[in-house]
């Protein structure tokens, strides 16, 4: 496999695995925010839908025309990391695909090499190739494919990129309790030895 071929399958996965964290969550569940800073399951997924879009459309001059009103000068901060009750689940799904389809038609078309420019980022740094923002876009998902995992596991339990993921030492609930006091046991070891 080539360099570009394989930069592409890791931006895949890294997509697949964001999406997947959506499956199974009811309305509220996948909108919930979870942190002090609102961080949500379909967030995630509509932001990097959309900043995916902009990175493999307009900085290559092949634009995407999709209306993203979370992007407009007039929007609210953070619009594109949350799903207001209008906008269904089905439509960040749709986005999803929509914005894979495009970034992976850019990719295609383009050889790694191919110029670019990222006009939101300094006019230092905003020259730009395509295997750069292969980086950057995997980097980027790869982020926040790891807040999914998170947000979701504090949400059912549910751990890793699908049921049988072999990366996970435990596929049951016991052995991960066990786990955790352990890990629980020595944070708490370690901080009486500090005093």
């Amino acid at each position: 496999m080539d360099d570009k071929a394989t930069l592409h399958q890791y931006l895949r996965e890294n997509r697949d695995s964001l999406l997947a964290k959506l499956d199974g969550l009811s309305e509220y569940d996948a909108r919930r925010p979870l942190t002090p800073t609102g961080t949500n399951v379909a967030g995630l997924v509509k932001h990097v839908a959309s900043v995916q879009l902009d990175y493999f459309g307009a900085v290559f001059g092949r634009p995407h025309g999709r209306a993203l009103p979370w992007f407009a000068d007039d929007a609210e901060p953070n619009a594109d990391l949350w799903v207001p009750a209008e906008e269904s689940l089905d439509s960040v799904r749709e986005l999803h695909a929509f914005s894979a389809a495009h970034a992976d038609a850019t990719i295609d078309a383009l050889p790694l090499d191919a110029p670019g420019r990222v006009p939101w980022w300094r006019p230092a740094s905003a020259d730009v190739t395509l295997h750069r923002i292969l980086v950057h876009v995997i980097a980027e998902t790869a982020r926040h494919a790891g807040h999914a995992d998170i947000v979701r596991e504090t949400i059912d339990g549910a751990v890793g990129t699908r049921p049988d993921d072999p990366n996970l030492p435990f596929h049951d609930g016991d052995a991960w309790a066990a786990y955790r006091a352990r890990v629980e046991d020595a944070a708490r070891a370690a901080a009486g030895a500090g005093d």
